[in-house]
C-alpha cells in the first residue's frame, strides 16, 4: 500500500484510555460502531463439545448478521469439538453492546472475544487498560504478517505487540445514491460540494428529498461531519486535528460546520426518528436520492434488500474526498482471563483466514483485510473498493473510534446532536475544541 500510516498510528494511540479502569461503556454510540443492527441476536451455534468460545459483537442485522452466520458455519465445519456461542447484543451503533461489554470486563467476566475497532478504540482503550493478550505468536504461526498490510497491522498494535485480528475494511466516506432517480433527472454523482448542492437543489425543486439521514443515534450525523471535515481540510490537515496541530476553532473547521449546516437543510424532516437502515431504505425505495454512510449500507442494499450494484444504486466518494479512504476496521482479540484461550485462537484463525474473510465480507459489504483474498467473490462495488484502498490516502474515522479517544468522541456526538438542532457554528467549534483539550489531544 502506497501511503504512510505511521502518523495515523501515532494519532490513534493518543489521548485517554477508552474506558477508564474499564468501568464505563459508551452511550449513544461513541464511534465504536460500524454496522449497527436492530434485530434480535442470532441464536447460539453449539457443537456440544467441552470447549467453548463466546463471540461478542453488535452484528445483529443489515448484512452483518448474515456475515457472522457465515463465519459461524465455517467455524463449525472446522471445529466440531468446540461449542460456539453467539453473544451478539442488539441495539443501534453498538450502544447496548458497549455498556454490557464494559460491565463484563470490569467484573472479570470477559467474553471469549469481542468486536473492537482498530486504532484508538483498541489501543488507548482495552490494550492501555491491560485487558488484552498479545497475539504475535498467532500471527507468526499463521504467517499473517505478510498477508495483512503493514499499515493495518499497525492499527491493531501497540508498543510492538499485536492485539487483534482484522476481519474487514470498511470505507466511511461513501455517498450512495438511487441510480434510477439520478438517471431520471439527468444527474451524475457529485464530486464536489458545489456539485452536491446543485444536485440537491434540482432534486428538492422536484419534490425529492436530496439527502436521507437517520440520526436517532448521533453517530450518523457525526459521520457526515467528519466527511465534510475531510473534504474541506484534505487528508493531511484532517490528521492534524487529532494531534492538536489544528484547532477545532480553526477557520476551516468552522467552514466545515457551515457546509454541514447547509447539507442538513436538504434532509428528511423525520431524520431524528430514524436509524441508519431507515435512512438507507429511503434511498433504496427512491423516496430520497442520496445517503452518506459507511459501506455496510452496501451490504444492507445487496444482502437484505436484494438490490443490484450499478443498477439499483450507485456510489461515489463523498464530496472532495475522491483520493482519500476513511478507514474503519472490525477486529477481534483475546481478552485476558478467558476460560479457554486456545479455543478462542481457533476462532481467530478462521476469522483471519482467506476462506473466513471471503465468506464474511461479501455479505457485510466490506472488503477483506487480507491482501490475498479472492477478488472474484466480490461484486463491482467490492472490486472497485479493493483497488481504491490500495492507492488512496488512508484516514481514521472519528465517528467510529479510530481517530480519537472515547472521551472526545462521546462529546463530539453530543455536540453534533445540539448542532443539528441549533446550528450554532461558533458554539459547536468551541465545544469540540474543549473536548479535544480535555482528551489530551495536543502536540
Amino acid at each position: 500500500m502506497k501511503r504512510k500510516m505511521a502518523t495515523v498510528l501515532s494519532v490513534m494511540t493518543i489521548g485517554t484510555t477508552l474506558i477508564a479502569g474499564c468501568g464505563s461503556g459508551e452511550s449513544g454510540g461513541n464511534g465504536a460502531q460500524t454496522t449497527p443492527g436492530a434485530s434480535s441476536p442470532a441464536p447460539s451455534a453449539a457443537a456440544g463439545g467441552s470447549k467453548k468460545v463466546e463471540i461478542f459483537s453488535w452484528w445483529t442485522g443489515a448484512g452483518e448478521e448474515a456475515g457472522l452466520k457465515g463465519l459461524i458455519d465455517l467455524f463449525k465445519t472446522k471445529n466440531k469439538d468446540i461449542e460456539l456461542v453467539n453473544a451478539a447484543v442488539a441495539g443501534g451503533a453498538g450502544t447496548n453492546a458497549k455498556a454490557v461489554l464494559a460491565s463484563r470486563m470490569q467484573g472479570g467476566d470477559p467474553p471469549g472475544t469481542f468486536q473492537v475497532h482498530g486504532g484508538a478504540e483498541l489501543n488507548t482503550g482495552w490494550v492501555a487498560a491491560g485487558k488484552m493478550e498479545a497475539l504475535n505468536d498467532l500471527y507468526d504461526k499463521e504467517g499473517w504478517k505478510d498477508k495483512f498490510p503493514k499499515d493495518l497491522i499497525d492499527l491493531v498494535s501497540k508498543d510492538g505487540s499485536i492485539y487483534s485480528v482484522p476481519v474487514n475494511i470498511h470505507r466511511g466516506n461513501v455517498l450512495f445514491y438511487n441510480k434510477k432517480v439520478f438517471d431520471a433527472n439527468g444527474l451524475k454523482a457529485p464530486k464536489t460540494f458545489d456539485e452536491f448542492f446543485q444536485a440537491a437543489d434540482e432534486l428538492k425543486a422536484k419534490g425529492i428529498t436530496p439527502l436521507a439521514l437517520g440520526d436517532k443515534e448521533p453517530w450518523t450525523a457525526t459521520m457526515i461531519f467528519e466527511n465534510v471535515l475531510l473534504g474541506t481540510l484534505g487528508p493531511d490537515d484532517y490528521m492534524k486535528l487529532w494531534t492538536g496541530e489544528i484547532s477545532f476553532e480553526d477557520a476551516k473547521v468552522k467552514q466545515s460546520l457551515e457546509t454541514f449546516k447547509k447539507m442538513l437543510t436538504y434532509t428528511n424532516k423525520d431524520h431524528a426518528a430514524r436509524n441508519w437502515q431507515d435512512a438507507a431504505q429511503l434511498v433504496a425505495k427512491g423516496d430520497a436520492a442520496m445517503n452518506i454512510m459507511g459501506d455496510w449500507a452496501k451490504g444492507y442494499f445487496t444482502t437484505d434488500l436484494k438490490l443490484k450494484a450499478n443498477e439499483d444504486f450507485g456510489w461515489a466518494a463523498t464530496p472532495n474526498t475522491e483520493n482519500s479512504f476513511m478507514v474503519i476496521t472490525d477486529t477481534f482479540g483475546l481478552p485476558k482471563g478467558v476460560k479457554d484461550p486456545e479455543a478462542v485462537k481457533e476462532f481467530l484463525k478462521v476469522l483471519g483466514s482467506v476462506e473466513g474473510q471471503d465468506v464474511f465480507n461479501p455479505l457485510k459489504g466490506s472488503i477483506p483485510a487480507r491482501t490475498d483474498a479472492d477478488t472474484g467473490k466480490y461484486d463491482a462495488y467490492g472490486k472497485q473498493t479493493i483497488e481504491e484502498f490500495k492507492k488512496s490516502k488512508l484516514t481514521p474515522s472519528m465517528a467510529h473510534g479510530s481517530a480519537a479517544p472515547e472521551g472526545f468522541v462521546t462529546q463530539a456526538n453530543q455536540a453534533m446532536t445540539i448542532f443539528v438542532t441549533k446550528g450554532d457554528v461558533e458554539q459547536t467549534a468551541k465545544m469540540l475544541q474543549q473536548a479535544a483539550a480535555a482528551s489530551g489531544m495536543k502536540k
